[in-house]
């Protein structure tokens, strides 16, 4: 644009103002030469605008919003219009305690009040997109600074009247899922009509009051303790049941070795024993003998 007017500047000078062989007059063609580069130069430079990759360009002419949007690469445009470049990437927007985190020097984390009466804290991330044909209805009606003026304040909106559906407890274990389903529910609709898509949701942290918090921590001692005694009397149930098994299971060896063991099968084991004893040549003294008969001695000496 600048060369443009600098050429238009110089070529009307050099047309209606210099005289043709009088001082400056006598570079008149060599001006007027240039003053049309340079106006062509700006001309070209000016009706040629480029966009970035993940960007759209909205274009304002005399103040006012042009409905035409820009898309990325190389555009021909009115000279005289001023682009404006907005992301259309996915943004993301963090509401959290920790001001490294929410991009803010105070502390920006959500506190609602639960179905119960309980102030919980909830840290937050929330992940969006503008729609590039609504790029130039956002410029007009919002500004660049969506951020604060759409996002934040709806979704805190949003947070707050849902949480009051939730006890504090149901909030921090079961229900999380289904809070941030809730959420969602409720600002999606909202985005959606300033031109803004919701793509995701995370609610990243829960912070319970520290009066619940101890209260959570005793329950779970309380289950953890009653979880190790079901165990330790599962454990002896076990034991016992073993002892039970092997003790029957040595009465009925005992059961059945008795039933078969008659006066004749005794004695033909003894005569075995007696028979190994005699084949042995260790030094031995064997006593034979029994109910119906005399006992006599073999013995074997060296």
């Amino acid at each position: 644009m600048i060369f443009l007017i600098i050429g238009l500047m110089l070529l009307g000078f050099s047309v209606f103002v210099l005289k043709p062989n009088v001082g400056l007059g006598r570079f008149r063609r060599t001006l007027i030469f240039v003053s049309i580069i340079l106006a062509f130069v700006g001309f070209l430079t000016s009706t040629l605008r480029q966009i970035d990759a993940g960007n759209v360009g909205v274009q304002i002419l005399f103040g006012k919003v042009q409905p035409k949007v820009l898309y990325e690469g190389l555009n021909f445009v009115n000279p005289f219009v001023d682009i404006r470049e907005m992301s259309i990437q996915t943004q993301n927007y963090t509401m959290s305690g920790h001001t490294d985190e929410a991009g803010r020097e105070q502390d920006d984390a959500i506190r609602v009040l639960s179905r119960d009466g309980l102030e919980v804290t909830i840290d937050l991330t929330v992940l969006y997109r503008i729609l590039p044909e609504q790029a130039p209805k956002i410029y007009r009606e919002i500004g660049l600074n969506y951020q604060d003026k759409i996002i934040r304040p709806i979704t805190r909106t949003g947070i707050r009247e849902s949480a009051t559906y939730y006890d504090a407890i149901s909030l921090f274990s079961d229900k999380r899922e289904e809070f941030e389903h809730r959420i969602r529910e409720k600002i999606y609709d909202e985005f959606q009509k300033r031109g803004i898509v919701l793509e995701r949701l995370l609610v990243r942290n829960i912070t319970l009051p520290q009066s619940v918090k101890e209260s959570i921590e005793r329950k779970i001692t309380a289950v953890q303790e009653a979880q190790r005694m079901e165990f330790v009397l599962q454990k002896e149930r076990q034991e016992a049941e073993r002892k039970r098994v092997e003790a029957q299971g040595i009465a009925d060896a005992q059961r059945i070795i008795n039933s078969g063991l008659t006066e004749k099968v005794l004695q033909f084991e003894l005569i075995k024993v007696q028979k190994e004893l005699v084949n042995s040549p260790n030094s031995k003294i064997i006593i034979l003998g029994g109910k119906s008969a005399p006992p006599f001695i073999i013995g074997d000496s060296k």
